[in-house]
């Protein structure tokens, strides 16, 4: 018998034990140590989070709500640690959770982190109550922001604007000769219809667009092409913008009838139809427009426009030069050192004199345009919109494009957006809004395409 002491707090004691006792014993206390050693192991090893469906919602609603415009707002508050797939449904009919169920859907890539969403929402109606609903899916699942949220878009900020058709490319258009004696660059195309080319005095080098003609008694440089057709269609649409803009209805009255007792010196201008019973001027001070990108300004003027020496017409809040119309019964003259916004439709003359400027259109019916400014460009068009991107067929896909007519519009098409990857689709010069594409290399065994689109002036 082998003999084991015990150590207590009060007293020793001494007890006969088994041998196999004492190698169970040790044999326990191994265990028990190997335990604690597996269980420090575990409690020291990083542990391994596991992925989740990803959570998305539609907090902050839209904002910046205008006429035609809004922002709609969300969070993506969980990717659940996967890449995740972020889109926007929208339309004027509450879809719920049901994808057919929306009109517009609009793909926002992938997030790789949890934040805030936002999207711009242009071309929409006035006066009208749209929902939205943003939809997340990773490979571990998919989500519906609950619920959906609704807005409604504020009346509209001044008239439709007008439809320029094929003179909406033209920076300078007239119809009797083009004369200049400045050397400002005109950016944009220049024609001239009746007249012969002859009468086109603009060097075609200061031209950073096409010079049409109707014939070749002018100089001949590869900028200048005859097209005596594509004149007297354009002329046309001249004749009919013209009317639009000046029959545009209700007739103004208030503050809207001959604003600032004929002068807009001074004044800032809220989107509208204004009349002007006589001359219009702004002479003295500049005038200022206010409004959202979209808001439109047009300008019914009985006889001349008159815009003094140094005379600036800005553009405040989001304004956009290719929404301002000036409709002239007779002819404009753009002053000296004056800086200039919007498109002049004028039935005679228009003259800008030295150092002017224009960031619009000088469209004249009947007689010329006299161009002594150091610059003329063609207003910004809006970007295009896509409103629809569906499949045909097994081999094909159909692409549908809100654009300005009469720009050149590129379509390009990446598989996965890498930028290195983008190809170009086609281009095209569209006569009209929206336009319709059939991507024939869309098949079917793609599992995905993207598209993007823009205009060149």
């Amino acid at each position: 018998m082998k003999t084991h002491t015990i150590a207590g707090t009060i007293k020793a004691m001494t007890c006969q034990r088994p041998a196999q006792y004492a190698q169970a014993l040790s044999f326990n206390w191994m265990k028990q140590i190997l335990m604690g050693f597996a269980l420090a192991t575990a409690l020291l090893t990083p542990h391994r989070t596991w992925a989740a469906v990803p959570a998305v919602d539609n907090a902050s609603g839209a904002l910046d709500v205008l006429a035609v415009s809004a922002t709609l707002c969300g969070t993506l508050t969980s990717t659940g640690t996967f890449p995740t797939r972020v889109y926007l449904y929208w339309g004027e009919t509450d879809g719920g959770t049901v994808f057919g169920g929306w009109t517009h859907t609009i793909a926002l890539g992938i997030k790789t982190a949890a934040g805030p969403l936002s999207v711009d929402l242009a071309d929409l109606s006035p006066n009208r109550t749209y929902s939205y609903r943003f939809f997340a899916k990773n490979q571990d699942g998919e989500v519906w922001a609950t619920p959906s949220a609704n807005f409604q878009t504020l009346n509209s900020a001044g008239p439709m604007p007008i439809n320029l058709r094929s003179t909406a490319r033209f920076t300078i258009l007239a119809g009797a000769a083009i004369t200049t004696t400045g050397g400002g660059v005109i950016s944009g195309d220049v024609g001239a219809s009746p007249i012969s080319g002859s009468a086109i005095g603009i060097p075609p080098p200061q031209v950073n667009g096409t010079i049409y003609a109707v014939d070749a008694t002018g100089t001949q440089v590869p900028n200048v092409v005859i097209d005596p057709v594509l004149l007297t269609a354009a002329k046309g649409d001249l004749t009919l913008a013209y009317n639009e803009a000046r029959d545009m209805t209700p007739v103004p009255t208030g503050t809207f009838l001959n604003p600032g007792a004929g002068n807009l010196a001074g004044l800032n201008l809220i989107p509208g139809l204004y009349k002007f019973t006589s001359t219009a001027l702004i002479t003295g001070d500049d005038v200022t427009l206010t409004g959202g990108p979209n808001d439109v300004w047009i300008f019914q003027i009985a006889s001349d426009l008159q815009v003094g020496s140094m005379v600036h017409v800005i553009l405040a809040g989001g304004a956009q030069a290719r929404n301002v119309y000036w409709q002239v019964g007779t002819s404009a003259t753009i002053g000296t050192f004056a800086v200039f916004k919007g498109t002049i439709l004028a039935d005679q003359s228009i003259t800008m004199l030295t150092n002017s400027t224009m960031d619009g259109r000088a469209l004249a019916f009947e007689a010329g345009v006299t161009f002594n400014g150091s610059g003329g460009d063609l207003p910004t068009p809006a970007a295009p919109e896509f409103t629809e991107i569906f499949r045909t067929n097994s081999v094909s896909a159909t692409v549908v494009l809100k654009t300005t007519p009469y720009f050149l519009l590129t379509l390009q098409s990446c598989p996965d957006l890498l930028l290195a990857e983008w190809e170009t689709v086609t281009t095209d010069t569209p006569s009209a809004s929206p336009w319709t594409y059939i991507d024939a290399t869309a098949t079917k065994a793609e599992p995905r395409r993207f598209y993007r689109a823009f205009l060149t002036q």
